[in-house]
């Protein structure tokens, strides 16, 4: 099968390999940053007008149990080839590859769909990471990312990786800096360590992507003998799904010549977030009237869907309260157009027990009763 080579004229170029299909990747010029996405869907970034990698790796991390983890080095093979989209309909462009386990046959069974939202003039972009379940069971997966930062194209030390548990995003930054965040589920664990060769095993990726650890702030010392890159593995809460069923996870990347400007474009990615997100799940749906589902599967441990409709736009907020009426967790708290929604709530760090999820839009309210069981 030939490839074909693409290449635009002002704000971006693709470049697709003329050899083998295996060999497709899409290089595209934004703004000031530089998006590149191999044939097994490794995402790079890079600074211009330069190019100076800042990012040398984020991939997927879908795991299962211990030594159970799907990961690219070890896993992945291209199912649909990594390309840029023709009409992409949600970005000013898209790139689109799917990947599954067939390099290495080994559990869990899941196709990987990757989708990556760009703007012309925004350093920063969203990723949608489709994971369906091709097991003859249901799945019970966390999902994960693996990310190696290079911050101004060097491994010199002075990284320092952060966490802010306010905005929920987490960073490597020196001068420059690189951020991420999950936009539809919580943090659960983030792990930072100085890059060792040989440190991307299942059991060691399932490890760090469990422990409920968050590593903030990781300062790699200049002075180390063994200075590197720093790695950062990170993952949200569980989820099942169901066979042939999928689960949707986004995450925004953005860069910034300071950390400041790194997260003015974090915020911008927030923001086509939440129009996408709209879009999605107002698409060929139809409220006729104020509803606040019962949430499922309930009991649950530890995620549970919550779904919502609302008829006419308006202001939404989506809480999660325990029985001594403190308030747990917003998961939703912005203007949202007619129309029936989904939201996931992970119970991260919370103890067994009832608690209520409380909607509120204009003058409707209405709340229901959940049941974490641990």
């Amino acid at each position: 099968m030939k490839n074909l080579l693409f290449r635009g004229i002002l704000f971006f170029c693709c470049l697709i390999s003329l050899n083998t299909v295996a060999n497709a990747q899409v290089d595209l010029y934004l703004d000031s940053i530089n998006v590149y996405v191999t044939s097994y869907g490794r995402v790079g970034i890079y600074s211009l007008p330069d190019t100076i990698r800042q990012l040398w790796k984020m991939s997927p991390l879908v795991g299962q149990g211990l030594g159970k983890v799907c990961d690219l080095e070890e896993d992945l093979d291209y199912v649909d080839t990594t390309q840029l989209i023709a009409n992409p309909k949600l970005s000013d462009y898209e790139i689109y590859g799917s990947y599954n386990n067939n390099y290495s046959g080994l559990p869990p069974n899941v196709l990987i769909k990757e989708n990556i939202y760009c703007w012309k003039n925004q350093n920063s972009i969203l990723v949608k990471y489709t994971i369906i379940n091709n097991e003859t069971t249901a799945l019970s997966e966390v999902f994960g990312l693996e990310l190696i930062p290079e911050i101004s194209g060097e491994y010199a030390g002075t990284d320092t990786v952060l966490y802010d548990p306010v905005t929920k995003i987490f960073s490597d930054h020196k001068k420059e800096a690189v951020g991420f965040k999950f936009l539809n589920g919580e943090l659960n664990s983030l792990n930072s360590f100085i890059y060792l060769k040989g440190y991307n095993n299942d059991t060691s990726f399932w490890n760090w992507m469990t422990n409920g650890q968050i590593t903030s702030p990781f300062v790699v010392d200049p002075a180390d003998p063994n200075v590197d890159d720093p790695v950062i593995i990170s993952s949200v809460g569980a989820k099942t799904i169901a066979v042939g069923d999928s689960a949707v996870y986004y995450v925004a990347v953005g860069f910034g010549t300071t950390k400041n400007i790194m997260l003015y474009n974090m915020g911008l990615a927030q923001q086509k977030y939440n129009l996408i997100s709209d879009v999605r799940s107002a698409k060929n749906t139809v409220a006729s009237g104020y509803n606040l589902a019962r949430n499922y599967p309930n009991p649950f441990n530890p995620s549970t869907r919550i779904e919502y409709s609302v008829p006419t736009r308006g202001l939404v907020t989506l809480k999660v309260y325990n029985t001594l009426g403190n308030e747990v967790a917003t998961l939703v708290n912005t203007e949202k157009p007619a129309g029936k929604y989904s939201v996931d709530f992970s119970s991260h760090n919370l103890p067994s027990g009832i608690y209520f999820y409380t909607i509120q839009s204009g003058s409707f309210s209405q709340t229901r009763k959940m049941l974490l069981l641990k």
